[in-house]
């Protein structure tokens, strides 16, 4: 494992006898993967991923964001290709092929036996692997290909081999049904990963030993953002500036967006004013509120998470006095929404819970309104998307895009459409970036 510090390659007889420290530079490491369970950590890999995800040290970034990021990373580097698994398959079908034959004295039955039970447990391993919630969306097509390739080698060749080599009907019909079941497998598996599930592969108390291991070790992580704080303290304007107005808000389910965004300059560099529903920031709230309902062109973008509580927001601020009630300013739902994961199909770290489909049942009928049944479905099935499984630079250039692209409302090229609102202006993304 490289030092971070000096870049000097130690390996793990010189770490043990230098007590976990560099054999250059004496700086400790933070982590020993040796003796770290099935998720290993080393610290080049927990200082590429800070560097990575804060876009080399340049974007402010949430500690549950930095827990999607080392989960999305981990899940990647145990990531196996469709040519890793064939060539297990080939390897472990030769060995197996050959080490039977010669053990019976070249009885070929005993081989094609050997080689039929081997592939039936090769085979449902790939199935579950197809919708582990332990593999991430790539890996799990992976696994579905495989299944695909390895059902047309079973048919190939296990029907050659049958007539040509041991001339038995059995064998022969035992290819044929399980070439045809790994071909059905895999293709029927292909068709359903786009929208399945995901488990984290680790916990957040491991995680949360691993923030503290690195801070003891390495210091302060300069851009992970704090659990944002409730201040009441009220600001005082200038009068000068109370009368201006932003053109436009965005409004963030959750106060911890609401801060990634203000901490990461969004709103200097797109003029726009950074609310949460919550009521984040407290203390310029009221104000900035009375500040934006002078403004007749205002247009309020929401951003939320996909959960029955993140598509309720844009409802919240149309009918709650203390947002835009009685208003008819338009307001744009930049997502996360059911469509849009739908449309996307893949790429997204889609969870699931009995929670999530509980409250998903006690929409209001003013909210169903504006789904479409897939979505419901979706959402009352108990799955849900978080805003904080994207990295800040990624969701930045997701709302930057919204916003640009809802400038001119009524052009084609806008990628938004009108949705149904008990008759006033609202708008959705059809793609979440």
């Amino acid at each position: 494992m490289k030092c971070i510090k000096c870049g000097t390659d130690n390996k793990l007889k010189e770490r043990t006898a230098n007590q976990g420290r560099c054999v250059k530079c004496n700086h400790p490491f933070a982590f020993e993967p040796t003796s770290m369970g099935k998720i290993k950590i080393t610290d080049p890999l927990f200082a590429k991923a800070l560097s990575d995800i804060s876009a080399n040290n340049t974007l402010f970034f949430t500690p549950k964001q930095l827990f999607y990021f080392l989960n999305l990373r981990l899940g990647s580097k145990s990531f196996s290709s469709v040519f890793s698994s064939l060539f297990v398959y080939f390897f472990w079908s030769l060995v197996i092929g050959l080490g039977s034959a010669n053990f019976t004295s070249g009885n070929q039955e005993i081989a094609a036996l050997a080689l039929f039970i081997f592939n039936s447990f090769y085979i449902f391993n790939l199935f579950q692997n197809t919708y582990s919630r332990k593999l991430n969306p790539k890996s799990r097509r992976a696994n579905a290909r495989v299944l695909q390739i390895i059902g047309i080698i079973i048919l190939g060749g296990g029907i050659s081999a049958s007539i040509l080599v041991i001339s038995s009907f059995y064998a022969f019909t035992l290819s044929v049904l399980m070439g045809m079941v790994s071909i059905y497998l895999g293709t029927q598996q292909l068709q359903n990963t786009g929208l399945s599930t995901q488990e984290f592969l680790f916990s957040q108390n491991e995680f949360e030993n691993w923030v503290n291991r690195w801070r003891q070790i390495n210091g302060l992580m300069v851009k992970i953002l704090p659990l944002p704080r409730e201040d009441n303290t009220l600001t005082t304007f200038n009068p000068d500036v109370t009368a201006y107005s932003f053109d436009k808000l965005v409004v963030c389910d959750r106060a911890t967006i609401a801060q990634l965004l203000i901490a990461n300059n969004f709103h200097f560099e797109n003029n726009c004013a950074i609310l949460s529903i919550t009521g984040y920031p407290q203390g310029i709230f009221e104000t900035m509120m009375q500040m934006l309902r002078r403004n007749p062109d205002l247009k309020v973008y929401a951003l939320h998470d996909c959960s029955p509580q993140g598509i309720g927001l844009v409802h919240h601020l149309r009918t709650s006095p203390k947002w835009f009630q009685d208003s008819n300013i338009v307001i744009i739902d930049i997502g996360l929404t059911p469509r849009q994961i739908i449309a996307a199909k893949r790429g997204m770290f889609i969870q699931s819970s009995p929670e999530s489909a509980q409250a998903a049942k006690y929409l209001t009928g003013e909210i169903r309104q504006n789904l479409f049944v897939e979505e419901i479905e979706f959402l009352e099935s108990g799955k849900f998307v978080e805003l904080e499984s994207f990295t800040p630079q990624r969701l930045i250039q997701i709302l930057q895009k919204g916003i640009a692209g809802s400038q001119n409302l009524e052009s084609d090229d806008s990628g938004l459409f009108l949705a149904n609102d008990t008759g006033n202006d609202m708008y959705v993304v059809q793609s979440f970036g």
